[in-house]
């Protein structure tokens, strides 16, 4: 789950870590009273999206009065921002960021991850702050540094100092930089995050370590023990099939393709993405519909796939284990009696009770494709969707 620039903020400052004092509202007028109570020359209004590069898309701005803040917010509220990370239909602006200016004087890039392949959790850090750090690494892989750690309590002052190493840092300053690496630490396994992102960090002239940008993401499967964090969530930046796919513990993510999928089990998911690349056509989204999925939940997942208008075929491809092919079958079939299934329809069963669901489709009365294995379903929806 992500949250908003404003968000990660203050979470991070309730752990300790410096960051500029700001203020966020979903409305202009709001914005501009409350940025009245902050002490500074210069406003720094950020538009706030599940999304980077709002600098370049036009969503920062640094304002020299209350007049031109006024003036901007009501420019940027409700526009569209596109930047590479939105995709080209962009994000609407509904809520607005305004802070103190910062005295800048040099930029850094600090990220912390769970590291999946070694069970660790990295720390990557460069002194190349305020850049797409995927740039960095293709031009000058050198300037960025990884540091793995254990999972446990408390990270060790040596490690904090492998993490800051690429800062070059004077001693005072070094200090503070620990006490940063040792907050976002604590802050991450204390909160279940998966990711969280800081850049640019800064060293202000003022020879101060602030948090200029901070992005959090948090483990969607451990928000059960953290309520405070799910009250964070903003629908207005999700995918609305996405939501409704939640409410059913559909694990569902939007795609570009045209094909829709249904399958259980993850990775005989990612398979059926693949095969279908293969034989030349997209796929419209990734649904896992689980192992022991009921016929409702199989029928809202069928609902989900064809609320996309992309959809111009589907690909149902079970493996019964715990997932029984029977209860499928019939909640496709009960999918099909609310809702027109108007694009072709390939359906490929295999495992528990195959027999009987491949019945309940055959005698369904609907128009769908069996197909034998995973490879003649693939070949068989690319043919028929064209």
């Amino acid at each position: 789950m992500n949250i908003h620039e404003h968000q990660a903020k203050q979470i991070l400052k309730k752990y300790g870590a410096v960051v500029p004092d700001g203020v966020f509202a979903l409305n202009v007028e709001d914005l501009v009273e409350k940025a009245k109570t902050l002490k500074t020359k210069k406003y720094v209004l950020k538009a706030q999206i599940h999304a980077g590069g709002r600098g370049k898309a036009g969503g920062v701005k640094i304002l020299d009065s209350i007049e031109e803040l006024s003036s901007a917010a009501n420019e940027l509220f409700g526009k569209t921002l596109v930047t590479h990370q939105t995709g080209p239909e962009g994000r609407e602006v509904k809520r607005l960021y305004v802070e103190e200016s910062s005295n800048i004087d040099k930029e850094f890039y600090l990220s912390c991850l769970v590291d999946r392949a070694s069970s660790k959790i990295a720390f990557i850090s460069s002194d190349q702050g305020g850049m797409d750090i995927e740039e960095v690494a293709s031009s000058k892989p050198e300037k960025i540094i990884t540091t793995k750690i254990d999972i446990k309590d408390e990270i060790s002052d040596s490690d904090c100092e492998k993490v800051i190493k690429v800062f070059n840092l004077n001693e005072k300053v070094q200090k503070q930089a620990i006490l940063l690496i040792k907050s976002i630490y604590k802050m991450f396994v204390s909160t279940d995050a998966n990711m969280v992102e800081v850049n640019p960090l800064i060293l202000t002239k003022e020879e101060k370590i602030v948090c200029l940008d901070a992005k959090i993401n948090f483990d969607s499967n451990a928000l059960f023990r953290h309520p405070e964090i799910v009250e964070l969530r903003d629908l207005n930046e999700e995918d609305p099939a996405e939501i409704e796919a939640s409410k059913y513990d559909l694990a569902y993510i939007k795609l570009d393709g045209n094909i829709g999928c249904m399958v259980n089990g993850a990775g005989l998911a990612m398979a059926t993405m693949d095969i279908i690349k293969i034989y030349g056509e997209e796929p419209a989204n990734f649904l896992d519909v689980g192992g022991g999925a009921s016929k409702e939940k199989v029928s809202a997942a069928l609902k989900i796939i064809l609320s996309d208008k992309n959809v111009k075929g589907i690909l149902i491809n079970i493996f019964g284990g715990i997932m029984r092919c029977d209860i499928l079958a019939q909640g496709v079939v009960d999918a099909a009696k609310e809702i027109d299934i108007s694009v072709p329809l390939v359906v490929r069963l295999a495992g528990t009770n195959f027999k009987k669901g491949k019945e309940i489709l055959d005698n369904s009365g609907l128009k769908l494709i069996s197909a034998e294995n995973l490879d003649d379903a693939a070949k068989k929806i690319v043919e028929a969707i064209k």
